[in-house]
């Protein structure tokens, strides 16, 4: 055991990260633990290049689909692929980075099978002869149910694999470096949290101590980590954890890249983690930026005088107009994103000017013409150059010319292409321009003079300047596709078309607006199919289109859910679901012995929701779900229902008078609304999700577009009432997020008011 750190410490491995605990190694570094295609053994080379160039110091070899990996973990490599890695775990060593080999033997293993342990023994033994001295056991992902075998032997799955895992340790020779990924693996897995979780308990107590443990954080996509989340887990752990960080990870969506900086991680963490791995994008090329970021964050702990930026969850919608003032205090700070990502990209850009990077030797150099062989020194392709190079006319298209991509180029590109929870400062910007156009552009239909002249000729400013921001989308895309680094290229040209395609009809969107000569068919027609709405600012942008009132179709594991607009036929299905939920004892229908209150007057039809203001959630079988919304609280809430017609009295059964909540339940009802509360939350909404319905997803998107138009229509804030019996509903507030409880003076004790700023 000495000797190996003594070997790590002259080998250069010692990071630069100060302030670890003891003299321990910080592990820092990169994880290839993704799903989908592996990286080439040429940009593994080139990453452990940049690692030793950045000071980081570990790589974690766990693709998901080398399928001898994880599918098919016990067969044993061939000699091809022994020789692969045989080579990959010497270039490693050269450039003074740890390779980590790691396996996923959790999906079909028998823990309590003395064959399936010394299969693993084997397998890892073989490569152990590859020269590898690093390991890791991987049970993420995985059906923590044990066998009927395995339930005879241990009390739980933990036991199991920490039994498993120590037995290899030390078979292995208790090596320096080995981790285990435990299946609850973040704070969201914790049942019921993370400091009364049995399993990481059981780990904590059994596991041996020189093993580490590797953890996302509180999500396994995490926005932020907190250091009190780490103390809380390392004191169930009883050691300080690796971050296995999918910040950047984009497996779980490749409609989506991030180019972001490394965020939201106090470089207060340093101390008290044992060391820090990034699970980047699938692609290659692109993860620079999230690596690059990463060694500067590792590298900017001092002595803890000072902390640094950590984003919260809010700042997805600050205001870009604060960014030069963010970026002062940034300076302040002790590690700032922003300064971290310039310094990214300013060594990013080079890298775009390189036309074959991996260098000699590799799949990548170009052919050689001037060798004999099967092409006897012949170029591939010729052109005639007897007539001279050509030169357009005075009055012909002149010739193209590449211009030269800029810094500001990338930096927009990443703005675009952020991070997970955020946005950069340019596409805050953008959305914030196109959403004030939409809701907006009926200033237009107003007279030249005056002050409706004012609002006009700042619509048409701001126009402009949306087309200028499209513009620069333009240039940008324009610039990276000519980049001499194709492997660059490739990588993001999927992400940058798309970007570019749905910013110039967003474009075109708003010359409509403006001018209104162009046909709305090419905005306004069609049945979507369900691709139509993408990921990311993408899907954004798009949804801020007119393509059939925001029309979003999207696709469960198990089920095809469509969100639609709220139709005045659907009037008596939506009624039919809310008598349903009732029946089933969902809802708390009003009995005459309580008063008509507020929850009563929105579930009793016709609703007096107007078609605009709601949404239908359906699937094959038809409505199970609605979001409701009127603008105007106090003028709906005010209206005498003493004046519907007597169609519409029978229709709906018994009378005001007759039901014995007469208008003087509505009056005091508003008497219990103080104009300060609707002054903050003008807008009523109500909604209702079938009990068959189980993704909160599906629930959110519908509830999403409700108050994306009750916004667009100038409300400031929506609230709605629940019972507390329905506990479903309570809970769906709470988890789409910024819903407060209200407390409101006079309103019945078993309602509760939820608020909402738009």
């Amino acid at each position: 055991m000495e000797t190996r750190r003594s070997e790590r410490k002259s080998s250069g491995l010692q990071s630069e990260c100060s302030g670890t605990a003891g003299s321990r190694t910080f592990i820092s570094g990169v994880v290839e633990g993704f799903y989908g295609r592996p990286w080439t053994m040429d940009q593994r080379k080139d990453l452990f290049r940049k690692e030793q160039k950045w000071g980081l110091n570990t790589y974690l070899y766990a693709p998901k689909d080398d399928y001898k990996h994880r599918m098919f973990w016990r067969e044993m490599y061939s000699p091809e692929e022994a020789e692969q890695l045989r080579t990959l775990i010497a270039a490693a060593k050269e450039y003074g980075v740890d390779f980590i080999y790691a396996i996923s033997p959790g999906l079909d293993i028998t823990f309590s099978n003395p064959r399936e342990v010394s299969t693993l023994k084997r397998k890892l033994g073989q490569v152990s002869g590859f020269g590898c001295r690093s390991f890791a056991l991987l049970f993420d992902d995985i059906d923590a149910d044990m066998c009927g075998a395995d339930r005879k032997v241990f009390p739980s799955c933990a036991h199991a694999q920490v039994s498993l895992t120590n037995e290899i340790f030390r078979h292995l020779g208790e090596p320096e470096t080995f981790m285990i990924c435990p299946t609850d693996y973040c704070g969201t897995f914790c049942s019921p949290s993370v400091s009364e979780s049995s399993y990481l308990r059981t780990v904590g107590d059994n596991l041996l101590p020189g093993i580490e443990v590797l953890w996302t954080g509180p999500k396994v996509v995490s926005n932020s980590i907190p250091v009190e989340s780490i103390e809380e887990v390392s004191k169930v752990l009883k050691r300080a954890p690796v971050i296995w960080d999918n910040i950047h990870a984009n497996d779980y969506d490749q409609k989506m890249i991030f180019l972001g900086p490394y965020k939201g991680r106090s470089t207060d963490l340093i101390p008290k983690l044992r060391g820090v791995l990034t699970n980047p994008n699938c692609e290659f090329e692109p993860n620079f930026v999230a690596i690059h970021t990463l060694s500067t964050w590792c590298k900017s702990h001092g002595n803890g005088a000072r902390r640094d930026v950590v984003m919260t969850e809010g700042d997805s919608s600050r205001d870009p107009g604060r960014e030069d003032e963010e970026e002062e205090q940034e300076a302040e700070e002790l590690y700032s994103p922003r300064q971290a990502l310039r310094l990214a990209l300013a060594e990013w850009l080079e890298e775009f000017g390189e036309p074959y990077k991996y260098g000699k030797g590799s799949s990548e150099e170009p052919m050689d013409t001037d060798k004999t062989g099967s092409g006897e020194g012949v170029a591939p392709m010729q052109t005639d150059q007897e007539a001279g190079p050509y030169a357009p006319g005075p009055e012909e298209r002149p010739l193209y010319t590449a211009e030269p991509l800029t810094l500001g180029d990338l930096a927009l590109m990443a703005d675009l292409f952020y991070l997970p929870y955020e946005h950069g400062p340019r596409a805050v910007a953008m959305l914030k321009e196109l959403h004030w156009l939409r809701a907006n552009s009926a200033v237009l239909a107003q007279g030249p003079e005056g002050e409706a002249g004012e609002k006009v000729a700042e619509w048409r400013s701001r126009a402009k300047k949306f087309v200028d921001m499209f513009k620069a989308v333009d240039k940008m895309y324009t610039r990276v596709c000519n980049s001499a680094n194709r492997n660059l290229v490739y990588d993001l040209y999927p992400y940058i078309l798309e970007i570019k395609s749905i910013t110039s009809v967003a474009k075109e969107f708003v010359n409509w607006l403006g001018s209104h000569t162009t046909s709305s068919a090419q905005f306004l027609g069609g049945d979507q199919e369900p691709f139509s709405f993408k990921g990311g600012i993408t899907g954004e942008f798009q949804r801020m289109l007119p393509n059939d009132g925001a029309h979003d179709l999207f696709r469960q594991p198990a089920k095809t859910y469509s969100v639609r607009p709220y139709l005045p036929m659907d009037e008596a299905a939506v009624n039919k679901m809310s008598r349903d939920m009732d029946s089933e004892g969902v809802g708390s229908p009003a009995s005459p012995e309580k008063p008509y209150s507020m929850e009563d007057r929105q579930t009793e039809g016709p609703l007096g929701f107007s078609p605009d203001h709601g949404f239908i959630l359906e699937d094959d079988e038809g409505i199970c779900g609605y979001a409701l919304g009127t603008v105007h609280a106090k003028a709906f809430l005010g209206t005498d229902k003493t004046s519907r017609t007597p169609d519409a009295q029978e229709k709906h059964g018994k009378s005001d008078s007759q039901k014995g909540a007469s208008s003087k339940g509505t009056e005091e009802m508003m008497r219990n609304l103080p104009e300060a509360f609707l002054a903050r939350f003008p807008s009523l909404i109500k909604a209702q999700i079938h009990t068959k319905v189980t993704e909160t997803s599906v629930a959110k998107r519908m509830m999403g577009c409700l108050l994306s138009l009750l916004k667009s229509s100038g409300s400031q804030g929506a609230f709605c009432t629940v019972k507390q019996s329905d506990t479903r509903m309570l809970d769906l507030y709470r988890a789409l997020g910024h819903f407060e409880e209200v407390k409101v003076e006079g309103i019945q004790n078993d309602v509760m008011i939820m608020g909402r700023s738009l």
